[in-house]
């Protein structure tokens, strides 16, 4: 479906409770096809392509492009969807949405589940650094193509998927980022990088919605946010995948699937 009012491509499935579902950078509501059948059993999935993001608008200003705005969208999405309360599952950028849609709304939350989120960096050197390296990245982007981008992309160590993934799965990964539009990856780094995200780690107390995290063994760093997470998090819970990086769905999504109903 279309959600006109928000030029936002949206996919609805399932039975149970209600999970707004989140991608991360590069992704679509494709990237949960190997995992969304099972999911659809435990819940009543809601499915977004984030602004910039597959079948949903790409603008050409890349103020359109904020987690202030992201989360008006996605409340939008709830209100046309006359969905009061849901369970909201964010991976990777789809998880610094749905920190900042928390914050913002929590009263519309039943539960928060976060794949391989961060609440922000909070050095301002490395902050700014970090935008520089997005902004430059934006630039190839819209230079020189999706195709090259794409490539580039899936060099990055963070980005491995374990040696036990299936060929299938890489190149259906692979086929799924090409069908993005290079100006609305390009302007989501701009105005949802993670250089672009304001620190929350001093708001994580606040929250008090059940709070899952879940994180890959083989990915250290994001190992290490979670915990710090969990720490700050009253009554959160932390789950470490074996034998699982940054993308836990595609290295364990037995695992991932049991984790998601576990928390509903």
């Amino acid at each position: 479906m279309r959600v006109h009012d928000l030029d936002l491509h949206v996919e609805v499935e399932g039975v149970g409770p209600p999970l707004l579902v989140l991608h991360g950078f590069t992704g679509s509501t494709r990237s949960w096809d190997g995992v969304r059948s099972s999911l659809a059993e435990y819940a009543r999935l809601v499915l977004v392509d984030l602004i910039g993001h597959g079948q949903s608008a790409a603008p050409e200003d890349a103020e359109r492009y904020t987690f202030e705005w992201c989360v008006r969208d996605l409340i939008g999405v709830l209100d046309a969807l006359h969905l009061e309360h849901v369970g909201v599952l964010g991976y990777s950028m789809g998880g610094r949405v749905a920190l900042h849609m928390a914050l913002a709304a929590p009263e519309r939350l039943t539960a928060l589940l976060l794949e391989s989120a961060s609440p922000g960096i909070e050095d301002p050197i490395e902050r700014e650094r970090r935008r520089g390296t997005d902004d430059a990245l934006a630039e190839r982007i819209e230079q020189h193509g999706i195709d090259q981008f794409v490539g580039e992309w899936e060099r990055q160590p963070l980005l491995a998927l374990a040696p036990h993934v299936p060929a299938s799965v890489h190149a259906a990964q692979h086929e799924q980022r090409l069908r993005n539009n290079p100006r609305g990856l390009a302007n989501s780094l701009r105005g949802m990088g993670a250089a672009r995200q304001v620190p929350v780690w001093s708001r994580l107390g606040s929250l008090t919605m059940p709070t899952h995290v879940l994180v890959g063994q083989n990915d250290a760093r994001y190992c290490a946010i979670g915990q710090r997470m969990h720490a700050l998090m009253p009554g959160a819970r932390l789950t470490v995948a074996a034998a699982a990086g940054h993308t836990v769905h595609l290295d364990q999504p037995d695992l991932f699937v049991r984790w998601t109903s576990a928390a509903l």
